[in-house]
């Protein structure tokens, strides 16, 4: 691909389909090395280094070790996923970025009470604070220019139609496992020897914190493993 299509891209919505359609063409690992070649600016990794974050951890630190790696903390992670993230960061050499909430988890649990047992309307707005805007404080103290996320088509109906690139904002963001099946992911650890998250033996197929993540049961879909099933997005990947 031209290097100029990644500048026309950003005003042109065919240009934009044609970068997306050149990526299709290619390999995940490509994907990345294109990105990490032509893409301005700061990289960053985000990671919540849930069931199957190793894959792009291990994928994108191999061609730019010492790119930022974003953990938005809630405060209310599983502390198997405290020690996923600590096991991770020493195997692969991490350049961890912790980012988290003014407010500790007790200060907002006292002003707000349990925000994610107040409906869907306490749900975004407990998003919003430990989740959203320590994602938008992290992107902004790195002078983030592109930004590389695990998210996958098959991992939820809300996640069907995303896009290998997309810029929004003045940022790039680049989703290089974007058509990836749980058997390419699979795969991938298989061949590098690197683990799931530890809970994923326990039947978590998706998880976040520890109020709001449910065991997957037959019968049941990945949305409805998170939030109570009142939805399945946080709302941290809409941001750019």
């Amino acid at each position: 691909m031209k290097r100029s299509l990644i500048e026309e891209a950003q005003h042109d919505p065919r240009a934009m389909d044609s970068l997306n359609l050149g990526l299709q063409t290619l390999t995940a690992e490509k994907r990345v090395a294109w990105a990490l070649e032509h893409a301005p600016g700061t990289h960053v990794l985000s990671s919540s280094f849930g069931a199957q974050a190793a894959v792009c951890l291990h994928m994108l630190t191999r061609q730019h070790p010492q790119m930022p790696v974003v953990l938005i903390d809630t405060g209310y992670l599983f502390p198997e996923t405290y020690r996923f993230v600590e096991m991770l960061r020493e195997r692969l050499s991490l350049n961890l970025k912790v980012f988290a909430a003014d407010q500790s988890p007790a200060w907002l649990e006292a002003k707000e009470g349990r925000l994610w047992e107040k409906g869907l309307d306490g749900i975004e707005r407990y998003n919003h604070i430990r989740k959203v805007e320590p994602m938008q404080r992290a992107l902004a103290d790195l002078s983030a220019g592109c930004w590389f996320a695990g998210l996958r088509r098959d991992q939820a109906r809300t996640r069907a139609a995303i896009r290998y690139a997309e810029h929004r904002d003045g940022r790039w963001k680049f989703h290089p496992i974007a058509d990836w099946s749980d058997w390419d992911v699979g795969d991938y650890l298989r061949r590098y020897d690197l683990p799931y998250h530890p809970l994923w033996e326990q039947g978590f197929i998706s998880i976040g914190d520890v109020h709001s993540t449910r065991r997957w049961e037959p019968g049941m879909d990945a949305e409805s493993t998170r939030f109570f099933g009142l939805k399945r997005e946080c709302g941290l990947h809409g941001l750019t």
